[in-house]
């Protein structure tokens, strides 16, 4: 059995309701369990425990030893870089619409949480990208993303042409919406959504995923996950486009320059109940099989 969890810190989207009444309901039942509950002090949170720590939103997660998000996955993703930062385990709690990150659905009893906080869970780590741009000015940091780094035109009356490469190997010179660099767990975000295939989490391999190609040849392909892979604006586009981790935009991009996206030296720690089912989620959450067939062995 794994270690128990008896420090426990909750962040969620508190501009929905049902995720507000889940982190108030949530807090009182581990503050009952007897464990220590640390919520943002900057979260406004009306109905949650007196009991509950509240702490400064840099440093909540500080004397945690697990993270628990509450919401869909875009409330993974940001729980995601405050888990890295801080290095610790998360845990997603599903009040979002698709979910593939946060895979414990609420329920009155927390029957799956409880046995995650007494050691019956699964540790997975989750592959991180980092997206740098180089200039001639040098280089700057533009974050990390556990889904995927993208590069867009901000303009999107226009198509936008750039160049990709591939450890320095010129690949292709695109026209379209933008460019996609996805891990295997963002497969099934953005990237998917451009006809990219479904990378399994543990696999060590990367999507690039043109965003409305304009040539239909223009198709996703894997790469190793060791690769790195730039992106430049095309000689004939004078404009600046954007750059963002995980949906939030970090910076921009400007002829001359190059985006450098590679896998990042941390890792995430996504925690897991002991029945989770990778495949069971994808059938669920994209409604695979649906209709007179059946699963039995």
């Amino acid at each position: 059995m794994n270690n128990k969890f008896s420090k426990v810190a909750l962040t969620g989207n508190t501009a929905e309701p049902r995720v507000i009444e889940t982190l108030c309901s949530l807090a009182a039942h581990l503050l009952n369990q007897g464990l220590t509950v640390f919520t943002c002090a900057e979260q406004s949170l009306d109905g949650l425990p007196d009991a509950v720590t509240r702490v400064p939103n840099g440093q909540f997660a500080n004397g945690a030893d697990l993270i628990i998000a509450v919401g869909g996955d875009g409330s993974m993703l940001h729980a995601a870089r405050i888990a890295v930062a801080a290095d610790k385990p998360l845990l997603g709690i599903n009040r979002g619409r698709l979910g593939f990150l946060a895979d414990v659905s609420p329920s009155e009893k927390f029957d799956p949480l409880d046995n995650v906080i007494a050691g019956h869970y699964e540790r997975e780590h989750r592959m991180l990208l980092k997206a740098q741009i180089l200039s001639a000015d040098g280089t700057r940091n533009c974050g990390i993303a556990l889904n995927d780094v993208v590069v867009k035109r901000e303009d999107t009356g226009r198509l936008l042409e750039f160049k990709s490469y591939v450890d320095d190997l010129y690949v292709n010179t695109h026209g379209g919406d933008g460019f996609i660099v996805a891990t295997p767990t963002g497969s099934t975000a953005y990237a998917l959504s451009c006809g990219g295939p479904i990378v399994t989490p543990g696999l060590d391999a990367l999507v690039l995923a043109p965003i409305c190609p304009h040539t239909l040849s223009d198709r996703p392909i894997v790469i190793p996950g060791s690769s790195i892979t730039d992106i430049q604006l095309g000689d004939e586009d004078a404009d600046s486009a954007i750059v963002s981790c995980d949906g939030e935009v970090t910076d921009r991009i400007a002829a001359g320059e190059r985006l450098r996206v590679a896998v990042a030296e941390q890792r995430v720690q996504l925690i897991h109940p002991t029945d989770y089912d990778y495949f069971g989620i994808l059938r669920s959450k994209l409604h695979w099989g649906r209709g007179n067939r059946t699963t039995s062995r």
